[in-house]
């Protein structure tokens, strides 16, 4: 009778350690992901609210008041495109463009965002503004300073003059998260009072 039980105990507890086992790399692999997820909510709202910042700084591009000397209120008045060049500009034109025409791919599709060289089309954070941002590839903050582009478009909305037509200004921008790949795309329509 004896005999008959011999090893029972032993295949008992190597089935629960297995199943053991097993629960416990699942809640690993739960807790892993759910660790990646929140790096990857926490990354993407960087990228956001840098985006956001450029939209700020866009607007003080366009309205002022700036402490750049490359300060370019001048092409923002509210009936004028001066500046505004197809494909967007460079130099001290950068980031200010003409809208394609329909049926086209928009600008802010076409434009490298991430380009930062001399030639770049779009307009850093501060350029024209004189503002700052902390960047950098330590802590948590954004790997670049956000980019931005300003359209030229005419306004149709009812109640405008068409002898005077007057202007709004279509803003992209591109945020970057601590990593240049997490990136986040706003867009606004300002009108200059």
């Amino acid at each position: 009778m004896r005999s008959a039980h011999r090893g029972f105990s032993l295949i008992t507890t190597l089935i629960l350690l297995i199943v053991v086992t097993v629960l416990g790399i699942g809640a690993s692999q739960m807790v892993l992901l759910s660790e990646r997820s929140t790096r990857f909510d926490r990354d993407q709202q960087i990228a956001f609210q840098a985006a956001e910042a450029a939209l700020i700084d866009a607007e003080f591009d366009i309205r002022g008041p700036n402490t750049s000397v490359n300060q370019r209120m001048a092409s923002f008045t509210a009936t004028s495109g001066l500046g505004f060049m197809d494909g967007c500009g460079t130099g001290t034109l950068r980031g200010l463009c003409l809208p394609v025409a329909d049926g086209q791919k928009p600008v802010w599709y076409s434009v490298d965002f991430t380009d930062e060289s001399a030639s770049a089309k779009t307009a850093k954070f501060g350029d024209f503004t004189g503002r700052t941002l902390s960047t950098g590839t330590s802590g948590i903050r954004p790997e670049m300073l956000p980019r931005y582009i300003i359209e030229v478009l005419p306004d149709t909305t009812p109640g405008s003059s068409a002898s005077a037509p007057k202007k709004l200004f279509r803003v992209t921008a591109m945020g970057f998260g601590p990593r240049r790949e997490t990136q986040a795309v706003l867009q606004m329509i300002f009108r200059k009072e």
